[in-house]
């Protein structure tokens, strides 16, 4: 795969930065999981720094919290239930990870100072997030809660004391946009995909991909603590794929912090048998712009989200080596509808609405809580509960997300 940057559709400076850190580096070469860092995440021009990182409607993609208030409120029926079983504390931490537009934060604490303002006089809110465009775009936000008595504040995962948080880290599409590893099959061995350059037209430079011996043996690893042998004779030529080494390291890093409490992960994936099938031969890495998707990571560069799916084994896994206890593993339509989705389809369907404008408004909620459960989209998400530091008479009780809703 290969591509020449066109000013038009990218931005020139981001693409001449990785073309010269390419040219300065040993191999003149850089790892993928090093292009979509700079790509995604530089300060300056990456995409999520950018004003090109716009999500919504009229942005590249949009995210549950787009579709009202509704997935944010059910959320907040969680975190109270999490909050009970915990017997109460003060502070309760709700720690938002990647919190895009700060939309889903708005939703959840004017839903609880609402619904449960004995739960906000405890809470704490804080959000993590890398980019400053977006960390200013959360904090407009924020002013709308400026009438609520609410702890909020932005900090870095690394500012956080080590076990200092009682509470629950949850995050909603992070972990895919996490810097991916791209690995290859060649001539049945196990090699990694690199980024170099070359000068194109107008002095612009012009990306492909070369293979090479693995970059870490941390890569190799993975797979033996997965169980996937990608060198067996079912695995093809050239079959390639990704390995999402910092999400380990982002998790290892939020059980670090975490003294007592919850990890919520909501995300597209699979288990690391459906990721690594053979079938899917050429990984799950997609791209977005404008609301559609390819999988040229080398075009739109700084202006399109780069996203690879979970492994939620992986993340299993290396939440047991952290001391996190799996709770439980589910698809977001099942957490959603057990934490009352249903309820409110139902109360929607014998609605008295009588003016034009709240019919419509009953019409779009209606809608929007398809979406969340939509089999082919948001409801077949992945909704990963880890737990750490309960005690066994707190371990016992089911959260209410993980049940079976009632047919």
């Amino acid at each position: 795969m290969a591509a020449q940057l066109d000013e038009q559709d990218s931005n020139p400076a981001l693409g001449n930065l990785i073309a010269r850190q390419i040219a300065e580096s040993s191999q003149q070469r850089l790892t993928f999981a090093t292009y979509m860092d700079l790509a995604l995440y530089h300060p300056q021009y990456g995409y999520y720094a950018t004003n090109a990182a716009v999500i919504g409607a009229k942005g590249d993609f949009f995210t549950s919290p787009h579709l009202g208030a509704d997935f944010g409120e059910l959320l907040a029926e969680q975190f109270v239930q999490m909050w009970e079983i915990m017997q109460r504390p003060t502070p309760f931490t709700l720690v938002e990870m990647g919190a895009g537009q700060g939309l889903l934060a708005v939703d959840i604490l004017r839903y609880l100072q609402h619904r449960h303002p004995t739960f906000v006089r405890a809470l704490e809110y804080i959000i993590v997030e890398r980019a400053a465009a977006l960390i200013a775009e959360q904090q407009r936000q924020a002013m709308s809660l400026k009438d609520l008595d609410v702890q909020l504040r932005w900090s870095s995962l690394e500012a956080l004391p080590s076990h200092s948080i009682v509470g629950c880290f949850f995050s909603n599409e992070l972990v895919d946009a996490l810097p991916v590893h791209q690995i290859s099959l060649v001539s049945g061995q196990l090699q990694e995909i690199y980024v170099t350059a070359t000068q194109g037209e107008n002095n612009t430079p012009h990306f492909s991909e070369v293979t090479g011996e693995l970059s870490t043996p941390q890569l190799a690893a993975y797979f033996e603590r997965i169980g996937i042998a990608l060198t067996a004779k079912s695995y093809p030529d050239c079959y390639r794929s990704e390995v999402n080494l910092a999400a380990l390291d982002w998790l290892q890093t939020v059980a670090e912090r975490l003294q007592r409490g919850y990890v919520l992960t909501i995300d597209y994936g699979y288990t690391s048998a459906r990721y690594y099938s053979p079938t899917r031969s050429q990984g799950t890495l997609q791209c977005y712009y404008q609301h559609t998707h390819h999988s040229n990571p080398y075009i739109h560069i700084g202006k399109q989200d780069i996203t690879a799916h979970v492994d939620f084994t992986a993340l299993e896994q290396q939440g047991a080596v952290c001391g996190l206890k799996r709770v439980g593993f589910t698809q977001q339509s099942l957490f959603l509808m057990a934490l009352g989705l249903g309820d409110r389809m139902a109360a929607l369907s014998q609605s008295t609405a009588s003016t034009v404008q709240d019919i419509q408004a009953a019409l779009r909620q209606r809608d929007a809580l398809h979406l969340l459960i939509n089999p082919m989209g948001l409801g077949n998400f992945g909704v990963l509960v880890q737990a750490k530091g309960l005690t066994s008479s707190e371990s016992v009780h089911s959260l209410k997300g993980l049940t079976v809703p009632a047919s």
